[in-house]
């Protein structure tokens, strides 16, 4: 037996099953279940609690600051961990445990009035919440990095996309179902989150446990002896070991990386506007709420469709990013992401034009493909041009580019709606649409070693 091609079999990274993939990534659907609830009826429980139109985009902040300072700290360790649990997964099941308690909690802040009032309470959940998602969700990123060739990194992102639409397909639709098909009160007295949206709540924190547990259970990484082996490895020479290295490691990101920040920056910002924004924009625009009701049965019609709609893109994405690797393979990984940005702009700006809900859903399905390649493409292409011994942290620094416009738009959003737009919260969903459109212009300049 040649010794050479011995050797070149233990260089090369191992091909995954699919259903070894999916286990990989299952833990990501629990994450997004979570994440789907807080995002449809984050902005909801905030009003109940008192927090004006205006000012929802500050108590969102909490997601893109606890995600700056997070997420490249996470990456930095998890690039250096190694225990009876493996590399990764101490992180994303450590942030399950915490973000199960806090979505346990949130929809209970009123109950916690007599030590602060309640939007504190309600804020600091948030932003425990976000902390938590932000200590599992990286470690994932990377896993699949960890786990996969190169070759196999479209279709692992893919899949974690697929499970990531399908988690917040149920989320978001749980208080709708709830509500509707099983009797639970939708409407409660002022100040008071409705029993729907509550034992939604109870059941994500359930599920969440769930899925990362069968993560860990079923997923093997890599020892550090094993990951010397690869091809894809690299020495570590004369470099900082110490967490200062994060910011060395920030001003050496690669090419593709500073570039892929624009697109990413117009992305997220028009999706931060959409999640903080849709349901004051569809309660008042299509179903002509009034501004400041939060508490008729309108306004618990408004929200609850927001929550169907929010599913529907979701489920969109999920089946999207099962096509994404062939629509690639048949262009170019630009081009079927640029092509997805496109449609996500024009659904955000034909809401604007839409006054039945029904015909809403037709919006969402643009708003679907967007999602489903934003959460795919950028992270396929950046994994293909940064070291695989710095996977963590570059994944981790990487998320700077999601955080910073959420930060932006948390601090200038609701000024936006309110000084420029009149307090139409319409408008900000028009704005998002054409950043979109930006973004997808954008990702056309971007570098990538597959073209």
């Amino acid at each position: 037996m040649n010794p050479v091609i011995d050797k070149l079999k233990l260089l090369a990274k191992p091909k995954l099953s699919f259903l070894q993939i999916f286990n990989m990534s299952f833990g990501f659907f629990g994450i997004q279940f979570g994440f789907a609830l807080q995002n449809g009826n984050a902005s909801r429980i905030l009003q109940t609690f008192g927090a004006d139109v205006e000012h929802l985009s500050l108590f969102w902040l909490a997601a893109p600051i606890t995600g700056m300072i997070i997420q490249p700290i996470i990456g930095h360790y998890s690039d250096r961990t190694w225990n009876r649990l493996g590399r990764r997964r101490p992180y994303f099941l450590t942030g399950a445990v915490l973000a199960a308690l806090a979505l346990i909690f949130m929809p209970n802040s009123a109950m916690l009035a007599y030590l602060l009032p309640p939007i504190l309470v309600g804020a600091g959940m948030l932003m425990i919440m976000d902390a938590s998602f932000n200590v599992a969700m990286e470690p994932f990123r990377a896993l699949v990095a960890d786990n996969l060739p190169n070759d196999q990194h479209s279709i692992g992102f893919s899949v974690q996309t697929f499970l990531i639409g399908a988690g917040a397909v149920i989320g978001s639709w749980l208080p709708y179902v709830f509500s509707e098909y099983l009797g639970v009160s939708k409407i409660a007295a002022v100040g008071v989150i409705p029993n729907n949206v509550i034992y939604s709540f109870y059941v994500g924190a359930a599920v969440l446990l769930f899925s990362l547990v069968w993560t860990v259970v079923t997923t093997k990484e890599y020892s550090p002896e094993e990951r010397a082996r690869f091809q894809e490895s690299e020495p570590e020479v004369g470099e900082q070991k110490g967490i200062m290295s994060i910011f060395t490691d920030f001003s050496n990101m690669p090419a593709t990386m500073k570039q892929l920040g624009l697109v990413q920056f117009f992305s997220w910002f028009a999706l931060f506007s959409m999640w903080v924004f849709s349901t004051p924009a569809i309660a008042q625009h299509v179903y002509n709420v009034l501004p400041g009701d939060t508490t008729s049965s309108r306004y618990a019609d408004a929200a609850n469709w927001v929550g169907i709609l929010f599913g529907i893109y979701n489920g969109v994405s999920a089946i999207y990013a099962l096509c994404l690797p062939s629509i690639a393979r048949m262009t170019s990984r630009k081009i079927a992401h640029a092509f997805s940005l496109c449609a996500g702009g024009i659904g955000l700006l034909s809401i604007y034009f839409i006054s039945d809900p029904q015909i809403l859903i037709f919006s969402m399905i643009g708003i679907g493909l967007a999602w489903g390649s934003i959460l795919a493409m950028p992270y396929a292409i950046l994994s293909s041009s940064i070291p695989a011994r710095k996977m963590g942290v570059y994944m981790g620094i990487f998320n700077f580019f999601i955080t910073f416009p959420q930060i932006v738009n948390g601090f200038f959003g609701g000024m936006i709606v309110k000084q420029l737009f009149g307090g139409q919260a319409i408008y900000a969903l028009v704005m998002a649409g054409v950043l979109m459109l930006a973004a997808a212009v954008s990702i056309l300049n971007v570098r990538d070693s597959q073209g």
